[in-house]
């Protein structure tokens, strides 16, 4: 056995996303990196060059997930809906990241290749290239939004605050117990809406 941890870019990224999953994105230090691996920070620059680098390379692998396979079968809309929801699912693993995520593409590779197939395949399908650009960046709107916050999850459970004052949510007490149920039906509900009404205005070219 060797008397030093092995490092290596896998592992150094698995253990930055085990520490922003546990303390959130502000916890994360090079020096607590070191010590989650067992390794003096000094090692650790011999695999990525600084904090920033190395949490575009997380993002990156969490992107990986986003499915974009949808799109090759020449449907805009099923293509938009499945990577909406690959998308959704691959921020919800890791909700402390998403605020660096948010940002945009920036220069990682696993975003702009992903936004080059549903740029593509918009275009392809007869929009402008100014209203791809904007449905792609409206779907993010849309996902980011759905994966930085929970509306069923604010509401106390306590009924009083809500029944004398609030008679119309007399009932949002309830809420916080189905709040994953409910924001993810609520989350089908924007995305259906978003394609429908895209479909509707959708002018044939």
């Amino acid at each position: 056995m060797p008397r030093n941890p092995i490092l290596s870019a896998s592992r150094i990224r698995a253990a930055a996303l085990h520490i922003i999953d546990r303390d959130g994105l502000d916890g994360l230090s090079m020096r607590k990196l070191a010590a989650e691996l067992g390794v003096q920070a000094a090692s650790l620059y011999g695999h990525v060059s600084t904090k920033d680098d190395l949490l575009h390379e997380v993002a990156s692998e969490i992107l990986e997930k986003v499915d974009v396979s949808g799109f090759a079968g020449g449907d805009w809309r099923h293509g938009l809906t499945a990577c909406a929801r690959s998308y959704r699912e691959a921020l919800a693993r890791h909700p402390n990241i998403v605020p660096f995520l948010a940002y945009g593409p920036a220069h990682r590779e696993a975003s702009l290749r992903r936004l080059d197939v549903v740029h593509g395949a918009l275009v392809a399908a007869g929009w402008t290239r100014r209203e791809a650009t904007m449905i792609a960046a409206s779907l993010m709107y849309l996902v980011f939004g759905a994966a930085l916050s929970s509306f069923s999850s604010g509401f106390s459970e306590d009924q009083s605050l809500y029944r004398e004052r609030y008679p119309n949510l007399d009932k949002a007490h309830l809420l916080p117990a189905v709040a994953a149920e409910l924001d993810r039906d609520s989350f089908e509900l924007a995305l259906n809406a978003f394609v429908t009404g895209l479909a509707a205005q959708r002018v044939p070219r």
